[in-house]
């Protein structure tokens, strides 16, 4: 069989005015004049790795909604920040200007880094679109197949090593990546103590997306398949090469989930290694949460405080807050708008096996505070201890909540605005 070519893609990702909107537009440019020449053929595949996943996704969303006139069919992406990246923020910073930009101006891609920050609102945008919400899904059999291939091993070289996090391969973090994205709203606007659970409907609740973590790649190492820069031996069921060349002979929608099923089971082999290190391959999901009011207005000053009613003590919830939920951001430019980084290894093994005073937890119940906008208006009835209602998010036996490992989980928080009585009233004349 003859090898076809590889049209490699590049876009100015440093340059502080140049958006993902801006990167998709150019690239459905370039595609329909190779399509146009011949050069493409229709339908091709796609490889991508890194932010290479926001904007074939925003591609899509723009210019085949729909899915099936695509001339896309599969695509495959590597490490994608598809919920972020946790050194969005950081390349932000003086730091990311002085070490990134120093060449460019010190120019670091101000607009692609916003897209890219943990919880931003761009991330939860293109989610509704192409992954929730009406209309025909991108992602189906007639339409475009993604898979996801991850690593879960950190950076070994130099001073790279500063940014490694446990549970991401250096640079995404692995649920950061997935795309069976769940998500729901909890409404307290109609009932404090009592609110209303609506998921969000998957837009083909039938698709399982085919993603595969693999414990002995970082970011930089899943593109380079000589090269990995870790001891780590490879799962004895394939290595990235092996998972791509499987994801490309994927010829039919059956053999597309069979995939889906086997590439699970790669990443259950994943989060059970041992070495050199066991937090490397720790499960943790995301949780990204959005407080608005009920007309719609965002609340940027909240508290979300996670425990367990049945111990109802203070010792379950500073475990949780400090052991278990590894990091909280709260994003630059929409402050509404938090990612909880959640270690699910820790709540499984040692949150719930911990003895608190003779009980153990069995569940982990979810409540909200908000300070009051002004004097004339708070949030709740009671501003100071916030809603009536408790939200079980994870319990013990499975039985209740809806976190799942290796996940990002949207979680849309509507609260009351109840202005107080002097804001409007009827006064009698004399």
């Amino acid at each position: 069989m003859a090898p076809t070519p590889i049209w490699l893609g590049d876009y100015p990702s440093m340059d502080d005015d140049v958006r993902i909107e801006d990167v998709a537009k150019r690239l459905d440019v370039a595609i329909k004049e190779k399509l146009a020449s011949g050069d493409l053929d229709n339908p091709f595949d796609m490889i991508v790795h890194s932010t290479g996943g926001l904007i074939v996704r925003s591609w899509l969303a723009q210019y085949f909604p729909e899915g099936k006139s695509s001339p896309l069919k599969r695509l495959i992406m590597l490490a994608p920040a598809n919920f972020g990246s946790k050194l969005a923020s950081t390349g932000k910073s003086m730091l990311g200007r002085l070490t990134k930009g120093w060449d460019n101006w010190f120019h670091t891609g101000t607009e692609m880094l916003n897209a890219l920050e943990l919880a931003s609102p761009y991330q939860w945008n293109l989610a509704q679109h192409d992954l929730f919400g009406l209309g025909s899904p991108i992602y189906r059999e007639k339409g475009v197949w993604p898979f996801v291939i991850m690593g879960s091993h950190p950076y070994t070289s130099a001073i790279r090593r500063i940014v490694n996090e446990n549970g991401s391969d250096g640079t995404i973090r692995v649920s950061a990546a997935n795309l069976n994205v769940r998500g729901i709203t909890v409404d307290f606007a109609a009932n404090e103590g009592d609110p209303r659970l609506t998921p969000w409907p998957f837009r083909d609740p039938s698709l399982r997306i085919p993603f595969a973590v693999l414990p002995n790649r970082s970011h930089g190492s899943i593109i380079d398949q000589s090269a990995p820069d870790t001891k780590v031996a490879p799962l004895p069921d394939g290595d990235v090469g092996d998972l791509i060349l499987a994801a490309l002979r994927a010829n039919d929608f059956s053999a597309y989930q069979s995939l889906a099923t086997s590439w699970a089971a790669l990443t259950d082999q994943t989060a059970t290694r041992n070495d050199p290190d066991p937090e490397y391959f720790h499960q943790y999901f995301q949780v990204i949460v959005r407080v608005v009011d009920d007309h719609g207005n965002d609340v940027t000053d909240y508290f979300v405080e996670f425990f367990d009613r049945t111990i109802n003590g203070e010792d379950e919830t500073v475990l949780l807050h400090r052991k278990v939920i590894e990091d909280v951001h709260t994003n630059k430019i929409s402050p509404s708008y938090r990612c909880f980084f959640v270690d699910y290894t820790d709540l499984i093994n040692l949150y719930y096996e911990t003895d608190f005073g003779g009980k153990r937890p069995t569940e982990v119940v979810m409540s909200l505070s908000a300070a009051p906008p002004g004097k004339n208006v708070q949030y709740f009835e009671d501003s100071a201890k916030g809603a009536l209602g408790q939200i079980v998010v994870h319990s013990k036996d499975g039985a209740k909540g809806f976190f799942t490992p290796n996940q990002t989980h949207l979680v849309k928080i509507i609260i009351p605005r109840n202005p107080h009585s002097n804001v409007f009233r009827f006064v009698s004349q004399p």
